[in-house]
């Protein structure tokens, strides 16, 4: 039933039917109350400098957008990065350090899947998951990082940073409930807009291909892997941050006589224990050399 209701506030957001968009359009009065108080919000923040360049990748709508292989790219251009984020679906609570210089402290259930796979894609980033952002930056601050790559900051507008801002186009332009806005971008705000195919591309490897694949993944708004999918016999969505048991993927297997799975790599990070047969879509992001350069002269003026 969950998966079920996840699914259609997916297609209400972003491919409405036409009983939806009426459904949005009657909620119109409530959305114009949530965009008010979210730009009060806003005008009442003042940011708070903590003493170490903090740089943002996040985006306006809620959702998936793509904005952890960017956040990958951009740490390995820094020698002691740390990445502070959420941490959504994890089954914990308050501020936990995932990962320090050199050692992963915790396991997937603690982190969540996010945090996970940077602890285990990047070897020298520090990975800090907290409710609240400010203590998990003033922390890597503490353990000696040279600069916070803040996972999904732009609504933190407490914290003085640098916002890189993803464009994901939606054919609904409203703050919810009817619309995907979380909010707009303000007009005072000063962001970095960054489009795909101009300011980066994707590409995809496929690790272990087999002849009969089925897709099985938990991420928000999964079509977005459909330009990139090798030819499968079935796909099977879960709700993001969902944790499998390797019973419901034994199910799926028997079911569809795959030969395979077909899974993403944050996917992958919760599967690690199971004995499975795992086909991983890999995806990476080549950056423009602007948005580079731009980043890398944001962190040395703050740190002079």
């Amino acid at each position: 039933m969950k998966r079920f209701w996840v699914q259609w506030g997916e297609r209400y957001l972003y491919n409405p039917s036409l009983i939806q968009k009426i459904l949005s359009l009657l909620l119109l009065p409530l959305s114009w109350i949530y965009c008010l108080l979210a730009y009060i919000r806003y005008l009442r923040s003042r940011p708070k400098s903590f003493g170490i360049p903090v740089v943002s990748v996040g985006n306006l709508i809620v959702g998936g957008s793509g904005k952890t292989p960017i956040v990958v790219e951009l740490a390995k251009h820094f020698e002691k990065p740390a990445i502070v984020l959420r941490g959504y679906g994890r089954q914990s609570r308050g501020m936990v350090v995932v990962k320090d210089k050199s050692t992963i402290l915790c396991d997937v259930i603690k982190s969540g899947d996010e945090a996970m796979l940077y602890a285990q894609m990047l070897d020298s980033a520090m990975v800090i998951v907290s409710e609240i952002r400010e203590r998990a930056i003033a922390e890597a601050a503490s353990m000696g990082c040279d600069v916070v790559l803040l996972d999904d900051g732009y609504g933190k507008h407490s914290i003085e940073k640098l916002n890189l801002l993803i464009a994901v186009p939606t054919p609904n332009p409203y703050c919810l409930p009817s619309g995907a806005y979380r909010e707009k971008l303000w007009s005072t705000k000063k962001v970095i807009v960054m489009m795909e195919r101009v300011d980066f591309k994707r590409s995809v490897t496929l690790k272990n291909p087999t002849e009969k694949m089925v897709l099985v993944t938990a991420i928000a708004r999964p079509e977005r892997l459909d330009p990139f999918l090798p030819e499968v016999i079935e796909k099977v969505y879960f709700e993001d941050h969902h944790f499998f048991t390797q019973g419901e993927l034994e199910m799926i297997v028997e079911r569809t006589g795959a030969t395979s799975l077909l899974v993403t790599s944050k996917d992958l990070v919760k599967m690690s224990s199971f004995k499975l047969n795992i086909s991983v879509l890999e995806l990476s992001i080549e950056l423009n050399e602007t948005i580079i350069t731009t980043v890398k002269d944001y962190v040395n003026a703050a740190k002079n």
